[in-house]
Parts: C-alpha cells; sequence; structure tokens
C-alpha cells in the first residue's frame, strides 16, 4: 500500500495489509511501528515493516538473507523446507537495541537476532533449545524471559546472554490444554504494563474459531486467570481474527494487530482497537472487529514505499557484483547467486543448474507478495535460450500452482498453461512433489519472445487464477480458470513467482523484463 499521508487521522479499512503477512508482532519506537511477519521459506527472510500510522506500512529490510546453508535449504537432493524455516517472531526494542527471536520447524533452532536501526545490520546469535511460538519479556528488574509452547506453554528465564535457560532460573508451566480443543493454545505475546503481566494466546475450541485469549497476574509466581478477548470472524467464512501483538499509541490509545486467514490469498494482518476494561482489554467494536478503523499518523505526508510491486530489473552496479533486489522481492528457498543477473539492463536472466521436475523444485525461484483483492501480474518473457525440455514463465505459486509460459521440445517452442490441482482434503499432498504437473494447453509459438499475465482474484475467497498471452496487440486468454488453495504444506500464501526450470538438461536461460504487477 502506498500513498501520500494528507490527513492526521484516516480510515483505513481491514486488513490493513491485503496479502500474506501472517503472525504479526508489533512494536513502537519513539513515533514510529514496526512490525515483523513470517517468512518461512522465502530468502531473505524475516520481513519487517514500518509505519507512522499502524494502517499503511512499508518494507524496511529483512532480518536475514540466509538463515541455515543446508541441502533442504538449497531445494537439493529432493528435499524441500516448504511450511518450515522461519516462523512467528517476536519484536521487541530494549537499550537502544532491537531484538527479534524465532525458531525455525526445519532445524529445531532458536534464533535471536539483533541491531541498532530496524534497516539493520543484524547480529545473528543462537539460544540454545526450541523455544515454539515464543516472545521475548525484558523486566522491570533486567531479567529476561522468553515464554514459548503449544498446548502446555511455559515462561523460562533466560541466562544474563540471553544464549539459553538461565541454569537455576524460573521456568514454569503457565497453561496447560486439557479440555481436548482442536488447536490448543499457541502464538504466544507476553507483556508487562502497569505490574501485570499479560499473555495473549490463540486456540480454537471445538465447533468455533480461531480464538483470542488473555492471562493475566500480578506475580510470575502467581497463578494465571485467563479470557477470551476476541471470538469474531468479520462475518468472513468463519475465519477468526487471532493472534498478533498489541502497541499503544502516542496519545494512550491501544490496539492489536491480528491476522485472519483469507484462502488462498494467505493470513493477513488486520488491527484491532481496543480498550482496558478492569484487568483485561475489551478487543474491537463490541465484541467485533470493525471493517474500517480510526488511525492517527505520526508523521502526516510521509509517502510509503510500495511492500508490492513492478520492477523494470534495472539496477546499477554495484562493487564486487552484489546486486540487491527491491524489498519486495523473495526468493524460493536459497538462491544459487552463480545463476542468476540483472546485467547490463537487459532483465532479470536465470539460468538452471541442474534438472529438475516442476515449478516447486524450481531454483532461483524469485516471488513476490499478492495484492487483494484482485490483482494482475504481467512480464515479458524471452525464452530464446531455452533447451529442449526447459519450461519458463510466470507463475501463480503455491503448491497448487498454476502458470504460463514457453516450453521448448524438439527444438520447437510453445506456449503453455500448466497446473497442479488438490482437493480441499488434502493439505499436506505436495509437500514431497515430484511429479510434472498437467500441462492444461499447449499452443504452437512462432517466436520466442511474449508477454504473459494472470488476473488473480481471491475476493470472497473465490481464489482463482486465469492466464493470458498478447497476440498481435490483444490479450488473449489461454485455457480455463484454476483453482487455488492455501493448504498446509507450503502454509504460505499465493504469490506471483518467475522462474526456469529443466526436465532433460540444465544450462538453459530464460530472461524477465517490465514485470508489472497492480491491484484492483
Amino acid at each position: 500500500m502506498a500513498g501520500t499521508q494528507t490527513a492526521l487521522v484516516q480510515r483505513v479499512e481491514n486488513p490493513v495489509l491485503w496479502s500474506d503477512f501472517p503472525d504479526p508482532d508489533v512494536i513502537r519506537v519513539g513515533d514510529t511501528y514496526y512490525m515483523i511477519s513470517t517468512t518461512m521459506h522465502f530468502m531473505p527472510g524475516a520481513v519487517l515493516l514500518r509505519s507512522y500510522d499502524l494502517g499503511h506500512w512499508e518494507i524496511v529490510s529483512h532480518v536475514f538473507s540466509v538463515l541455515d546453508d543446508y541441502p533442504a535449504a538449497r531445494l537439493e537432493e529432493g528435499k524441500n523446507m516448504y511450511g518450515s524455516g522461519m516462523w512467528a517472531a517476536s519484536l521487541r526494542y530494549y537499550n537502544g537495541l532491537f531484538y527479534v527471536l524465532f525458531c525455525a520447524n526445519d532445524t529445531h533452532r532458536t534464533y535471536l537476532f539483533t541491531a541498532a536501526d530496524a534497516a539493520g545490520p543484524w547480529m545473528r546469535h543462537e539460544i540454545r533449545g526450541f523455544f515454539y511460538d515464543a516472545s521475548l519479556l525484558f523486566d522491570d528488574d533486567g531479567k529476561v524471559y522468553v515464554v514459548h509452547g503449544n498446548t502446555t506453554v511455559r515462561i523460562t528465564e533466560l541466562s544474563t546472554g540471553l544464549d539459553g535457560a538461565k541454569p537455576g532460573g524460573l521456568d514454569v508451566c503457565i497453561v496447560q490444554e486439557k479440555t481436548g480443543n482442536g488447536l490448543g493454545y499457541e502464538g504466544n505475546h507476553i507483556y508487562k504494563i502497569d505490574g501485570r503481566y499479560y499473555l495473549f494466546s490463540i486456540y480454537w475450541p471445538e465447533g468455533s474459531m480461531r480464538t483470542e485469549a488473555c492471562f493475566t497476574t500480578d506475580s510470575l509466581k502467581h497463578d494465571w486467570i485467563k479470557e477470551d478477548v476476541l471470538c469474531d470472524d468479520m462475518n468472513y467464512h468463519h475465519q477468526g481474527v487471532a493472534q498478533g501483538g498489541i502497541v499503544d499509541t502516542p496519545d494512550g490509545k491501544w490496539y492489536a494487530m491480528l491476522f485472519q486467514d483469507r484462502g488462498a490469498a494467505g493470513r493477513m494482518p488486520v488491527l484491532v482497537p481496543f480498550r482496558w476494561n478492569g484487568i483485561f482489554p475489551r478487543f474491537g467494536e463490541g465484541g467485533k472487529v470493525p471493517a474500517a478503523v480510526s488511525v492517527t499518523s505520526t508523521n502526516p505526508g510521509y509517502v510509503y514505499s510500495p511492500w508490492s510491486g513492478s520492477d523494470d530489473f534495472v539496477y546499477p552496479s554495484v562493487s564486487g557484483g552484489t546486486v540487491r533486489l527491491k524489498e519486495f522481492w523473495e526468493w524460493n528457498h536459497i538462491p544459487d547467486s552463480r545463476l542468476w543477473s540483472v546485467e547490463n539492463g537487459s532483465g532479470l536472466c536465470i539460468q538452471t543448474g541442474s534438472v529438475r521436475q516442476n515449478v516447486v523444485r524450481a531454483q532461483n525461484t524469485l516471488t513476490q507478495r499478492l495484492p487483494g483483492p484482485r490483482c494482475e501480474a504481467r512480464v515479458t518473457l524471452d525464452g530464446s535460450f531455452l533447451n529442449d525440455g526447459d519450461y519458463a514463465g510466470l507463475c501463480a505459486f503455491q503448491s497448487c500452482y498454476g502458470f504460463i509460459g514457453l516450453k521448448k521440445a524438439q527444438g520447437k517452442i510453445f506456449l503453455v498453461t500448466v497446473e497442479k490441482t488438490y482437493g480441499e482434503k488434502e493439505p499436506y499432498a505436495s509437500r514431497a512433489d515430484f511429479d510434472r504437473g498437467t500441462e492444461t494447453f499447449v499452443l504452437p509459438f512462432d517466436g520466442t519472445t511474449v508477454e504473459i499475465s494472470f488476473r488473480a482474484d481471491f475476493q470472497d475467497m473465490k481464489d482463482t487464477v486465469v492466464f493470458y498471452y498478447k497476440c498481435h496487440g490483444q490479450w488473449k486468454q489461454l485455457g480455463k480458470p484454476h483453482r487455488l488453495y492455501f493448504m498446509l504444506d507450503h502454509f504460505t500464501g499465493c504469490r506471483a513467482a518467475l522462474f526456469i526450470y529443466s526436465t532433460e538438461k540444465a544450462g538453459g536461460k530464460a530472461t524477465f523484463r517490465d514485470f508489472r504487477l497492480s491491484a484492483d
């Protein structure tokens, strides 16, 4: 979302970011808000955003470029880290430093990154132990704690160096789920406010929806008491709004930044005002999430950089040959820097380094989030240097992907659409996907360069994508609409992706120019 803020107070619609920014945590440092979101298998990872009003956001940095370099993280040896990687970070600011804490479900490690500036550089540390859905608390007495867990949620005191649990330090259970809920308590966020401790967690009561719960105590040595503070779906397909951080404004107002599942488009940040009523907060307006929220800018007139957008792939020369792409781009897994370039303003060139079965196995696939509820992506593809067995193009990228592009077979070029389709009851069907996908349309093509596009419609969970190509100056539809699904194997919303993969021999190249992305 980009634009010039011309008024001090505005109304912003929910979700405040109509795209896949799940598991948000939010803080305020002076007059500036920061929010972090899960990136899983995408690199660079741990996207950090900035705002001056909680309603409009821009990407300020990624916390890391590579987390752990090993075969699954590089899509090598038939392995992958889909649905794993960096999950649900805790974002804090204390004594002049930013802290980002999270675990990775592939390595079962816990990572702590610190920086003096949100733009980086970020310093990496590790914490001994696996702290799932962790949340940091810097207490008034200088002690540091981490709350963590699923179903059983604990608070553990950390050592002075923040490198593991403190020997003999506090380690107690806050809540032990015993009621057989469909989803035990998780998504933890802990705070100390006016002398009381508050833990916000989510759970999924049987027969209900994702629900936000609040636990509180006046001492870490005492029992915690609980209230449910939000159970609402904004009249949207029984998808509960829950899980995220809370923050106050300079003028004393309070907001929660939670998220809501919205089908194939992913999980989206939702801004929920709340007020205190005794020791517990009261979320929303009459217990409901408002469709729009009034926000006050601390920096009126600020122009936000887009968190998604177009790219002509013309980048200035950088000493040492390193090119930093626009912040809205993220690679699918760790890219091989030897096999892509944006040289001489000729576009993005990607070369294959090995034989792969399909687009979810392709290395060096460049992606970005799609803005909703409807959007269009288009690009010019040059397939002059494809080899037989190569596929290259523009993909609506998730496990049930669909793409349009060029393929080369027996020395000839074809325009194709390829799809992967699963039923809604197969959430893990493609984690080890080695199938070729289904060619739903194959058209002999005279030439090697083509303009291609897709139009995605996520409105009201329609979740379809339609593919087009330009012929004699006119856009023509190719194939039928393809159904998209949010599935647990990738656990991410649909993205636009630029790719090439070789099914017969490595070494083919594809060049992409004039990428355009626009929201309806």
